[in-house]
């Protein structure tokens, strides 16, 4: 018998088919991929096959019952990890725990040996709040909340969106060991790497399931969608002499920690400059002092000719920024929030009026000037706000993690907007877990424990470290940290 049966569903959202006609079956024990584009289903597919949604049309079953008609027996049977960690930021390690094995009336003790090789992995942290974990702490603690009442299937929605790629494998050696317990696995992904570790995957676009098969067969069929072709990048185009960054010894300390351990480099104007580490290493505290939300414990530091000790006000008027979470108003349309940004940052309404057609023109988004942009997909969320944190063509930009969760063709035309800022002089700050985007950048520093371990050009690095791509380089160096990544 299979273990999720999917006959012939579909699912609107107005006039948007989210699901149309689909059908598939995920085998006992096995782990199963949902893969796809931005605004494919997947999470749609998810909420159905949890008894969060009903389907319109067809029929889903789950171990055995049928999601419409017994969704309680369901709910006892699967674990749900969704694709924003369903943790309670201020609540402990240990009180996000009890509160999930309570609402299946089960306890901690009683479900201890179904998240023991996971959580006692984080069992010294039960006393830290949620909200003040590392991605990869979240990660593992989400995955022990949906899995303390031992269930049989466990469906993961984008689990490793965010975080590192040392925690990345460290999940999906987990994964492997969950397999090992006979529980079935149905996990949506972006990353390609990942992809490869399921046993098969259906491959959704707009709502049509349009194949399924095992996850190399599936790359090679749609390599355009998730293998495009690499972009075209002068790295030998000449780079101004002048610094946009300048650093020199810059430390913050909470307490005795030093989150940012004496770090010093330059950045020059119109450079693509990667600024990696795992989660933990000290990366978003140093963004953080560069942009001026937060001040030195020592050191010195220069953005854009202002002082990050003594003007920090002046430097958030002469930078861009986009963090992963997106700077935009949902509730507002695109023009809206264009305009809005725009008077921020004072520019005057002719040029804002000028600017916002050239920039819809050019992101072929004209007929979609008055939607609002919670309906966009996600991949058009991130190229406008990106756009809309150039707008005002500030000198440099800084981008925290900005193609989180997105395929990789969507990422493709991002990286075009980057080279197209680059070449325009303004210098790029960015901050990625995707080791191919590591791959597109004029230099790159990586951060362990707080300092700066490597800086170089990635072939300089790959060179020094000896190892093939920068994924290697990455993980090679993210295991020599010392301190834990909280």
């Amino acid at each position: 018998m299979n273990a999720i049966e999917v006959n012939h569903v579909s699912k609107s959202y107005g006039r948007v088919k989210a699901l149309d006609d689909v059908s598939f079956a995920v085998g006992k024990g096995e782990v199963f991929g949902l893969i796809g584009p931005d605004g494919a289903g997947k999470t749609t597919m998810f909420r159905i096959l949890c008894t969060l949604l009903l389907p319109e049309q067809g029929t889903a079953l789950v171990d055995g019952f049928d999601t419409v008609r017994q969704m309680k027996d369901i709910r006892r049977r699967v674990g749900y990890m969704p694709g924003r960690f369903s943790l309670y930021q201020d609540l402990t390690v240990q009180e996000n725990l009890e509160f999930f094995a309570t609402l299946f009336g089960t306890t901690i003790d009683e479900g201890y040996d179904s998240i023991k090789a996971i959580y006692s992995q984080i069992e010294r942290f039960r006393d830290r709040k949620a909200g003040a974990l590392s991605g990869g702490m979240k990660q593992k603690l989400a995955l022990s909340c949906a899995l303390v009442h031992s269930p049989s299937i466990l469906f993961l929605d984008e689990p490793t969106t965010g975080v590192d790629p040392v925690s990345r494998k460290e999940l999906w050696d987990m994964l492997g060991i969950l397999k090992e317990r006979g529980i079935t696995i149905v996990a949506s992904t972006p990353y390609l790497d990942e992809v490869r570790r399921c046993e098969r995957v259906a491959f959704l676009d707009h709502g049509h399931l349009r194949g399924i098969d095992k996850p190399d067969i599936i790359l090679d069929r749609f390599a355009d969608i998730f293998n495009p072709p690499g972009i075209e990048h002068d790295k030998t185009m000449e780079l101004k002499d002048e610094n946009v960054i300048e650093v020199q010894h810059l430390v913050k300390a909470f307490g005795s920690f030093h989150a940012v351990d004496d770090i010093s480099f330059t950045v020059k104007r119109g450079e693509i400059f990667g600024f990696l580490g795992a989660n933990g290493a000290g990366k978003t505290t140093a963004m953080h002092m560069l942009t001026g939300l937060n001040q030195p414990t020592s050191g010195t530091g220069t953005v854009v000719g202002y002082d990050i000790r003594t003007q920090h006000e002046q430097i958030k008027k002469h930078i861009g920024y986009m963090s992963q979470k997106f700077s935009l108003y949902e509730d507002l349309t695109v023009a809206e929030n264009i305009r809005l940004f725009a008077g921020i940052y004072g520019m005057n309404d002719k040029d804002i009026a000028r600017k916002t057609d050239e920039l819809l023109e050019r992101l072929n988004f004209a007929e979609h000037k008055n939607d609002l942009v919670a309906s966009l997909p996600l991949g058009w969320k991130q190229k406008l706000a990106f756009s809309v944190s150039i707008f005002h063509e500030p000198g440099i930009v800084f981008l925290d993690e900005p193609t989180g969760g997105v395929d990789p063709a969507t990422r493709r035309q991002f990286w075009e907007l980057i080279y197209d800022a680059a070449a325009r002089g303004i210098t790029v700050f960015v901050t990625t877990h995707y080791m191919d985007e590591a791959e597109y950048c004029d230099r790159i520093s990586i951060m362990v424990d707080g300092k700066i371990s490597a800086l170089g050009t990635p072939d300089e690095l790959k060179h020094r470290f000896n190892q093939p791509d920068m994924d290697h380089v990455f993980t090679y160096l993210a295991r020599q940290a010392t301190r834990s990544s909280d």
